[in-house]
């Protein structure tokens, strides 16, 4: 009796599961810079109503916090049904439809994901002033306060949601397990926030916020090749269905739009073995890359990552406001 089918079956068992798990990886990256700075907005909110007497409101930013991750969830989820139904849709050009949404998904993801980094980078010196000043200003309404301060806090959780949903589903078509990275970067999210406001512990966000800034642009410049990888998806699926231009793709070598191949390392850094998957998963990494990814990779970097290189050079006062005596 041989062990050999038993070894293979353990090793195919354990790549499923790393697979599986490595998912998590990007979305609790994300989920964890994105609710640190929501963190940061709601700790100042409540220093602000500490230092004003305003204990009354603390349930307006609890309601705030709670309304906008719900919120951020259901578009998260509408999304994903979106995707699903056209899936499984018995439309003529349903594989071409899905994929054309997962590229628009993936376009909204980059753009949403890389301006706020670049905005927040620029902002981060205004950040403290800038809320406190809105506080300020809430507390000065008298009835409407408490609507001043939920919206202050939906919106700001809000957006921080809905980017990392639109990220989740623009990037992962794998059930549930996402979901669970960004469960845990945002626990790790609030930790965090409880260490800078409740526990006064000294936390280098600067350091912290270029460190996660980097590893965003590297994550968010793997969805442009991904994005990329839909859109030459959806070309292939529209010759299949329209015999009349069926002859523009299945060239050797090439992909349909993508042009010719620039490497295949599928023997030496396959992606669907580690470390080659980690790559994927984190970054984008493909074992086929053709011209137009390549073009499109190092356009984001020129651009983006310029863009956000010289917004480090700005001067930041990235700090929790300070408690009252």
């Amino acid at each position: 009796m041989t062990l050999a089918p038993l070894l293979s079956f353990v090793r195919n068992y354990k790549l499923e599961l790393f697979m599986n798990w490595s998912a998590t990886l990007p979305t609790f990256f994300i989920t964890l810079r994105e609710g640190v700075e929501a963190a940061l907005v709601v700790g100042i909110v409540f220093a602000c109503l500490q230092q004003a007497e305003q204990q009354k409101l603390y349930r307006w930013v609890y309601l705030g916090i709670l309304s906008a991750t719900i919120a951020s969830f259901v578009v998260g989820l509408l999304l994903n049904l979106g995707i699903q139904g056209l899936q499984t849709s018995d439309l003529l050009y349903g594989p071409v439809f899905k994929q054309l949404f997962e590229v628009g998904l993936g376009i909204i993801a980059i753009a949403m994901l890389s301006w706020m980094l670049i905005w927040m980078t620029r902002q981060a010196r205004f950040l403290q002033a800038e809320i406190t000043g809105s506080v300020k200003s809430a507390l000065g309404q008298d009835n409407r306060a408490a609507w001043a301060i939920f919206s202050l806090v939906f919106i700001a959780v809000f957006r921080e949601g809905l980017e990392t949903a639109v990220f989740i589903v623009a990037k992962f078509q794998e059930g549930w397990t996402p979901v669970i990275g960004a469960i845990i970067g945002l626990g790790m999210a609030v930790v965090i926030g409880m260490l800078l406001f409740k526990w006064s512990i000294r936390i280098n966000l600067r350091q912290f916020f270029q460190v996660m800034g980097v590893l965003l642009l590297l994550i968010v410049s793997g969805l442009v090749i991904s994005a990329l990888r839909h859109l030459d998806a959806a070309a292939i699926a529209f010759s299949q269905i329209n015999s009349s231009v069926s002859n523009i793709c299945g060239l050797a070598n090439t992909s349909c739009i993508l042009g010719p191949l620039v490497w295949d390392l599928s023997t030496i850094l396959p992606d669907r073995q580690f470390p080659g998957i980690l790559l994927k998963t984190l970054f984008g990494y493909t074992q086929k890359l053709y011209l137009v990814q390549a073009v499109g990779y190092v356009l984001f970097w020129v651009i983006v990552g310029g863009l956000y290189f010289r917004s480090l050079s700005q001067p930041t006062q990235l700090k929790p406001a300070t408690k009252p005596n």
